[in-house]
């Protein structure tokens, strides 16, 4: 059906709209069979879940214990860095509350874990909390916390919840890093190992469980651990790796059905690097048809932005597009031979979608889904005509298009019959554009570009979404890129804002949270302008080795 040597040698066309674009061949995935023939052991797990639940009422008793602000808000920031905080919401909660209400004078350490601690779970606090650490011109004051290393670290971590408008906590970004980069020779572990990783990722824009399992391993470092805790985030850490090698092997069996690696040797098998998006959406055990349904989501959308940009000529893309618009599996025939395993592979998930919908009672958001996929599939048609014909659109028409070639219509509609909080408000509200959901896929794409704008160029013979930007403004390539971190960090700025808003109380926590979450994926996987989920091999893998191979020794 499919020969490799057909896409290299292929003579060229006369007719643009039957040429195709230069095919990159990806290498295939790092994993081979790692995952696939794990197989549980249900004892092990359930002598976990006893020892987790017996050690779970200690740590609870030691939390409600706290009275005062400090110990309490450095003991919540333990639990949530450790990955702990799901067993603990309503005591956590209720502590942050009490914190919410009290008027306090800190230190700089105490101020800001307050000021991060209480914005991260949605409460609305000022910025002016800060202002007593500045000098007559409103300045961050050096004499006052220029080596106070704790509480510079603490700043630099609140900072990156920061909204538009915050002048002290945009300058405490490069004031922290500057004096943390400083001090970092003089440092000691685990402090130093803590500056270390808030400078590669901060607290609030990494992947929790990511963030968890690094943070582990700090902990036990540090002389003031409690060991009661420390071993509670060991055994719950391995219960949890146990059951996301059991979630793995279940989707390599179901990838392996379809054989698309030897069918579509132009599409990249990335299935590992789909589950830790999964993974990155929700971590917590309640969350397992999330996590699978994400990961077949990213998938699907892999072989499908593959098949437009990688293979299908411009005619056979439209044909596609038009065949998949009518959802009608009679019309197969009308497609290339290699595309007919992708329409399959579409439908297939399509039906496991509408029979899971139907039985959680959740049949009104299978319109929404079906709508996603033929909405991404134009999008990316247009998109790739934009670049075979070098026509790019004006920037505006560029980024509305964006928005749908993040994924984030396909990616969220994918996961909604496992989701028990969504309804048919939820639906109507993520589908009308709301602040959050533009920022979040904006973040998305503008750092996918930064990262795959070398591969997707095709060693300068096609252009890209650089180019796009180069040609609006005027500017050199390197430009651009900043602009792009910029448009970012704007990004992650209204995303803070609209998160604190619980206004939006009618919108389920979790599906916020999962917007925040995407975006972490995002930052995660596009890290320093590479692309980690083509070549995963420097910045995914050693996560997913860390989250879904070595266990912890306790």
């Amino acid at each position: 059906m499919f020969n490799i040597a057909n896409i290299v040698d292929a003579p060229p066309s006369t007719c643009l709209r039957d040429l195709r674009p230069p095919v990159t061949i990806f290498k295939p995935s790092m994993w081979g069979h790692t995952f696939a023939s794990f197989s549980l052991d249900h004892q092990v797990q359930e002598t976990y879940e006893k020892t987790i639940e017996a050690i779970k009422k200690e740590v609870r008793s030691i939390l409600m214990a706290k009275t005062s602000s400090k110990p309490i808000l450095i003991l919540v920031d333990t639990l949530v860095r450790l990955g702990l905080a799901y067993h603990f919401e309503t005591e956590i909660e209720e502590k942050l509350e009490q914190i919410y209400k009290e008027d306090e004078e800190f230190d700089l350490f105490t101020t800001a874990l307050r000021f991060r601690l209480l914005r991260q779970h949605r409460h609305q606090v000022s910025c002016s909390v800060f202002d007593k650490f500045t000098n007559k011109d409103n300045k961050l004051e050096e004499s006052l916390i220029g080596n106070d290393v704790e509480g510079l670290l603490s700043l630099y971590e609140a900072a990156h919840v920061r909204i538009r408008g915050e002048d002290i906590l945009e300058e405490a970004v490069s004031f922290t890093k500057h004096h943390l980069t400083r001090h970092m020779l003089s440092l000691e572990s685990p402090l130093k190992d803590k500056v270390k990783r808030a400078l590669v990722h901060s607290i609030h824009r990494g992947v929790p469980i990511i963030e968890a399992r690094v943070y582990i391993s700090i902990y036990e470092k540090d002389d003031s651990r409690d060991e009661i805790i420390l071993k509670l985030a060991k055994l719950n850490f391995n219960y949890l790796q146990n059951m996301y090698k059991e979630e793995l092997s279940e989707l390599y069996r179901w990838w392996n059905n379809f054989d698309l690696k030897s069918k579509l040797p132009y599409a990249r098998d990335r299935l590992t690097e789909c589950y830790l998006w999964g993974v990155a959406f929700h971590f917590e055990p309640k969350y397992s048809y999330v996590r699978k349904a994400v990961a077949i989501a990213v998938q699907m959308v892999t072989v499908i932005d593959d098949t437009y940009d990688n293979y299908a000529t411009l005619n056979e893309a439209q044909l596609f597009t038009d065949v998949l618009e009518r959802w009608d599996m009679n019309e197969i025939g009308q497609l290339p031979d290699y595309m007919k395993p992708v329409y399959q592979f579409i439908m297939s998930i399509y039906e496991d979608y509408e029979r899971e919908a139907t039985k959680q009672g959740k049949s009104f958001a299978i319109p929404s889904y079906k709508e996603a996929v033929k909405q991404l599939a134009r999008a990316y048609n247009i998109e790739q005509n934009w670049i075979m014909e070098r026509k790019m659109p004006p920037l505006e028409e560029y980024l509305k298009n964006s928005v749908i070639t993040s994924c984030v219509f396909v990616m969220f509609t994918a996961h909604f019959p496992g989701m028990k909080s969504v309804t048919q408000e939820t639906i109507d509200w993520l589908l009308s554009n709301p602040k959050i959901v533009v920022s979040t896929a904006m973040i998305g794409r503008h750092i996918d570009d930064l990262g795959s704008h070398e591969r997707e160029n095709k060693e300068g013979t096609l252009p890209t979404v650089v180019d796009c930007y180069m040609k609006h403004h005027g500017i050199s390539k390197e430009k651009v890129l900043s602009m792009f971190e910029v448009l970012v960090e704007d990004a992650w700025k209204d995303i803070s804002k609209e998160w604190a808003n619980k206004a939006a109380g009618s919108i389920p926590k979790e599906m916020v949270e999962q917007l925040v979450n995407y975006a972490r994926a995002a930052e995660v996987t596009y890290r320093n302008g590479e692309d980690g989920y083509t070549n995963p091999k420097k910045n995914l893998g050693p996560h997913i080795v860390a989250l879904f191979v070595d266990p912890i020794v306790i």
